[in-house]
């Protein structure tokens, strides 16, 4: 599935990734390829990211929005 992650100052990510776990603001969830459409408040936490290579990012977030439609993830994040 394909990620960004925005933030009003830049663009922190975009790329291919494997599955993403988000700070949601019911608790922490998770994305996969081919996951349902959502759209989920986030809270402050911190964003994983591991890419197609297995390899894991963290992402610091004072919270934001997700979106995942069609296979596309969006992350507006404070």
């Amino acid at each position: 599935m394909f990620l960004e992650i925005i933030t009003p100052d830049k663009k922190l990510f975009s790329g291919e990734v494997k599955s993403i776990v988000l700070p949601g603001t019911d608790g922490s969830f998770g994305l996969l390829n081919h996951h349902a459409p959502i759209i989920s408040s986030l809270k402050k936490g911190t964003l994983k990211v591991t890419d197609t290579a297995e390899a894991v990012q963290n992402f610091e977030i004072k919270g934001g929005v997700v979106e995942m439609q069609q296979n596309q993830v969006i992350i507006l994040a404070e």
